[in-house]
């Protein structure tokens, strides 16, 4: 999931061209997107698209992002979009892991009444201060948790802090991420709203890579690129993995602890690592069938 599309359920004009984009995913937004004599007929569309072949055929991971649980729209929300394809709910403004465990609760009820065969996720935003120094608790709250999602306008602007402050963005990003480890669960990164700044993008989604976040939200579709080409794996990067991982099914084999590839020592955190990303590389179809097989995928 390199990249995610925001698209407001209430411009179902746009659902074709979203379904036909180069986005990994897309988040079918009824939050901040629709304002609130709009939300019953973007919800109504949303629920439509959901049943059509082309959503239900998408190799895309669909997101729908609902409105908060404390909002009025919540429940209906829940109801509309818990369909068979939607593979996560994104859930707003969680301050407490009761909220976490509610919405998961109304989750499972809406699976139950619309006939959902495949559980639906949860990916949590994390955008208050309280959120973010609970983030952990957030994630390990239930197991539908899939991944925290970092809001950085909503967590910066209210603080006054500079959107594009380096060292703000590094340590929001640092403390989501070791968040996500302890729970489990994938980070991913936050919008920008500077469409025009595309170097601005591609440096932030950098930094989100090297903080380990697994991708980046796009809110309009010439962010997409960039985004699946800064998370794309590099062909180097692809060639050393492969070599880590032969190597340590022959340490294995052997009984050795450590060893070296390429001159560095590889140890299990290492082969985790290595591992992780020839299962990604496999994914997004950049292995040959002999490289495949001798990873043994």
């Amino acid at each position: 999931m390199r990249s995610k599309l925001f698209v407001p359920a209430s411009r179902p004009e746009l659902f074709a061209k979203a379904l036909a984009s180069a986005a990994d995913a897309l988040s079918f937004d009824l939050e901040d997107a629709v304002s609130p004599e709009r939300k019953p007929q973007a919800r109504a569309d949303l629920r439509a698209l959901l049943a059509t072949d082309d959503a239900l055929a998408t190799g895309k991971t669909l997101i729908v992002r609902v409105n908060a649980l404390s909002t009025p729209h919540f429940a209906a929300d829940i109801d509309a979009v818990a369909r068979n394809g939607v593979s996560l709910v994104n859930l707003p403004k969680p301050e407490h892991p009761d909220d976490v465990l509610a919405a998961a609760a109304a989750l499972e009820a809406a699976e139950r009444a619309n006939g959902v065969t495949a559980p639906i996720g949860l990916l949590l935003n994390v955008e208050s201060p309280r959120a973010l120094r609970l983030a952990a608790e957030l994630a390990l709250a239930h197991p539908r948790v899939a991944g925290l999602q970092l809001g950085l306008g909503d967590l910066f602007e209210p603080l006054s802090i500079a959107r594009r402050e380096t060292a703000a963005i590094q340590q929001a990003m640092f403390a989501l991420r070791i968040a996500a480890g302890e729970a489990n669960v994938f980070a991913y990164d936050t919008a920008f709203a500077d469409i025009k700044d595309s170097d601005g993008f591609r440096a932030e989604a950098r930094m989100a890579r090297a903080f380990g976040f697994i991708g980046k939200s796009c809110i309009h579709p010439s962010q997409i690129a960039m985004a699946n080409d800064v998370f794309r794996p590099s062909d180097d990067d692809i060639a050393h993995a492969l070599r880590v991982v032969d190597a340590a099914r022959d340490a294995d084999a052997r009984g050795v602890g450590a060893y070296i590839v390429d001159g560095k020592m590889i140890d299990p955190p290492f082969v985790e690592r290595a591992r992780v990303l020839v299962a990604d590389a496999a994914r997004l179809g950049l292995l040959s069938e002999a490289q495949r097989i001798a990873a043994g995928i």
